[in-house]
Order: structure tokens, then C-alpha cells, then sequence
């Protein structure tokens, strides 16, 4: 009877443990004030990727376009190999417009799942609440649309973003093929809700 209190305590407490806790990540004292994503900060490139876009028992497939327009301002937009457009979206800081999108995914649900997933996908600085160390890499803390988000870097490089409610992984960004600031490949994988994203650079 003991050992099965003791389990169901175990059990409740990491169910209720944060994410770093459950993860085990090393508390480091931190020196970087902000987060740092490089991959979309350039305003002088057209970063253009071949996409695929799979949202409730839907396939979208054509190119993915995001300009940086100013500090803290993209303009991002999806459309089809023959040049319709599926989405266009403007973020201002926080601020987000949807300049045109197709009539199939005008759902106010899916709207905010993109809108969410897009910012943290190109904000470039944002604060750093704590640092962490992760068998090697580094961890960052930060909050993204009020929902938190952790960066790791490894060797460096940003390979992950995971954004976390109630100390589970609820969204998985991956970039992959890394050269100077270009990520070859990026994936956006949702744990709840049927979506996920894959870009490949051209």
C-alpha cells in the first residue's frame, strides 16, 4: 500500500511539475537577455519555401513566401505553384492582419493556431525568462503571445522551438539543413490538433 501511495504521488507531482522539472533540465544563470531567431531577420532576402500545410483531414501544398518589411514587422504568404493565394498575413509586433485568405481556411480556430504558430515561427528577439542547460544545449525560456516557448541551441544554432501549456509539449517547430541563418527545413508539429506544417528551402 505504501509503495502504491508512493507511485500515485510520483505520478500526480510530475503530472503537475512544470517543464523544465519533468524534462530535467539544469537551472544556468543567464547572460543572453533575448532569445535570438535568425532565420527569417534578413530584409534584404525573399525567403521562399516549397510547402505543405495538412489541417483537418485538409492538404494544402504550393510556396510559402516571408519578407521581412521593418523591425518586428513580416509579411507571409502561402499560395499555389500556379500563383493563388491561400494566405497573406501582416505582423506588426504583436499585431497580426490577414490580408487575403482562401475561403476554406476562414475558421477562426485554425486562424489562431496560424497566427500563433507564425509569430513564434519569425520573432526574432524576445525576452528571456530563465536559461537552462539540456545534456549540452541551452535552453531559453521566453513567452510568445503570452504562451510559453523554449528555444534550444545546439552548438550555437536554434534546432528547436517548444511552445508548452500547463508543463506539456503542446507545439514542436524542428529546423534542420542550417546554413549561414537559413534553415533548410522547418516543421511545425502540433501534439492536439491535426495541423502540421513542412517547409523545404528552394
Amino acid at each position: 500500500m505504501r509503495i502504491f501511495l508512493s507511485s500515485l504521488f510520483a505520478l500526480v507531482f510530475l503530472g503537475c511539475a512544470s517543464y523544465p522539472r519533468k524534462n530535467g533540465f539544469e537551472s544556468v544563470k543567464t547572460i543572453q537577455e533575448e532569445t535570438l531567431n535568425p532565420y527569417f531577420s534578413d530584409v534584404s532576402k525573399d525567403y521562399i519555401y516549397r510547402a505543405k500545410i495538412e489541417a483537418f483531414d485538409k492538404t494544402f501544398g504550393g510556396l510559402f513566401i516571408v519578407k521581412k518589411l521593418g523591425p518586428a514587422q513580416h509579411r507571409i504568404v502561402f499560395t499555389t505553384e500556379m500563383g493563388n493565394t491561400i494566405f497573406d498575413f501582416t505582423f506588426q509586433g504583436d499585431d497580426f492582419k490577414v490580408n487575403r485568405i482562401l475561403k476554406e481556411m476562414d475558421r477562426k480556430i485554425l486562424l489562431n493556431i496560424l497566427k500563433r504558430d507564425l509569430k513564434a515561427l519569425i520573432a526574432e528577439h524576445s525576452p528571456v525568462l530563465q536559461t537552462f542547460n539540456d545534456n549540452g544545449d541551452i535552453v531559453y525560456a521566453t513567452k510568445i503571445l503570452s504562451k510559453k516557448h523554449y528555444f534550444y541551441r545546439t552548438e550555437g544554432l536554434l534546432k528547436k522551438i517548444v511552445r508548452v501549456g500547463n508543463g506539456k509539449e503542446k507545439v514542436n517547430f524542428i529546423f534542420s539543413g542550417i546554413e549561414e541563418d537559413l534553415a533548410g527545413k522547418i516543421e511545425i508539429l502540433h501534439n492536439i490538433f491535426p495541423l502540421t506544417l513542412t517547409l523545404k528551402r528552394i
